[in-house]
């Protein structure tokens, strides 16, 4: 069972993770972005959201920023050092510890995000789709969500509905778009967490993400 979920809002800066220092978003919202999404709006150990499809509804816009941001974060040395009991920083002093970063972002984005779930392991014997459906399907008719879903970063909040037709009219109708690799999603494992990639191919305003090529 499918759900589709309109998300929109001002700005949104889904940052590719090769440029370290610079800020700069994709062109679109990526699969992984859209499943943090679902999950704020409705996260349960027994289930699991697969991105289908993501419909771009506004024409692609960008706009330069500079952002102040902490340049240091705490050492894991130091809380190893302050659970043996010894003397150690913890803490970060952001007024002598910041800095401006510039960034590319996108702005007036909206989005329709086609998304199905999965029954994992962990489910009890009282889960079951039918129940997780009507959840997802209530907490969005009354807006709720256990924490703010956002656009990449959390100063970029997400507005979020039902989307309750079947016809979803995208800002690129007769066109495609190369968007290039773009990140799809991360694989955790117990030793190490691997990024994954596919080559995005905007159709019609459409990311078409079933049966996509991954590479790691």
């Amino acid at each position: 069972m499918s759900i589709m979920v309109e998300v929109f809002g001002p700005y949104a800066a889904f940052n590719r993770p090769e440029l370290k220092i610079e800020r700069m978003t994709y062109d679109v919202m990526t699969p992984s972005a859209a499943r943090g999404i679902l999950d704020a709006i409705l996260w349960h150990p027994g289930m699991r959201w697969h991105i289908d499809k993501i419909y771009v509804l506004n024409p692609i816009k960008y706009s330069n920023i500079r952002r102040n941001e902490v340049k240091s974060k705490i050492s894991a040395n130091n809380v190893r050092a302050a659970v043996n009991g010894k003397k150690s920083d913890l803490y970060i002093d952001t007024k002598s510890d910041i800095q401006q970063r510039a960034a590319l972002v996108l702005k007036d984005v909206h989005y329709v995000i086609e998304a199905h779930f999965e029954m994992t392991e962990n489910a009890s014997p009282t889960d079951n789709p039918a129940k997780f459906q009507e959840m997802m399907k209530r907490r969005l008719e009354k807006g709720q969500c256990y924490h703010q879903p956002y656009f990449g970063c959390r100063e970029f909040p997400v507005k979020f509905r039902r989307w309750e037709s079947s016809y979803v009219p995208t800002a690129y109708p007769n066109t495609i778009k190369e968007l290039g690799l773009m990140l799809y999603d991360m694989e955790y494992s117990k030793d190490e967490i691997t990024p994954m990639f596919f080559n995005a191919v905007l159709k019609n305003g459409v990311l078409d993400l079933n049966d996509c090529e991954v590479y790691k």
